[in-house]
């Protein structure tokens, strides 16, 4: 398993949204779908606002492989579900996104169902 670099970390952080796409069975990618995302300790994770019915969690879920696309980058990642620092997440969306409702879905105990890690294979 690959890592983030310090540099990707940084405009990951720094980046608004970025574009995630599962791979299919067949090694193709599906169409590619904007979410919102965080970094916390050289971690990078995502949720799906509408949970684990989210047709983009289920796409990326079915194989957990794709890529992410931000800044012009993009690079293929293994997504993982990972929980263990939901509040953590929950803080840091509330620090990008501020508290609007929004960011209220994404932190919500739906949402919460789906956190996902996100690694650079």
């Amino acid at each position: 398993m690959s890592t983030w670099t310090a540099d990707e970390l940084e405009t990951l952080d720094r980046a608004g949204e970025i574009r995630v796409a599962g791979r299919r069975d067949d090694g193709s990618l599906r169409t590619p779908v904007i979410i919102w995302h965080v970094v916390i300790d050289g971690v990078l994770y995502a949720r799906s606002v509408r949970g684990p019915e989210g047709k983009w969690f289920v796409g990326v879920m079915r194989n957990g492989t794709g890529t992410i696309t931000w800044g012009g980058q993009t690079r293929e990642v293994s997504y993982t579900l990972d929980a263990s620092h939901d509040d953590a997440i929950d803080d840091a969306y509330f620090a990008k996104y501020g508290r609007g409702s929004a960011s209220q879905s994404i932190t919500s105990d739906v949402a919460r169902q789906t956190t996902l890690r996100i690694d650079p294979s």
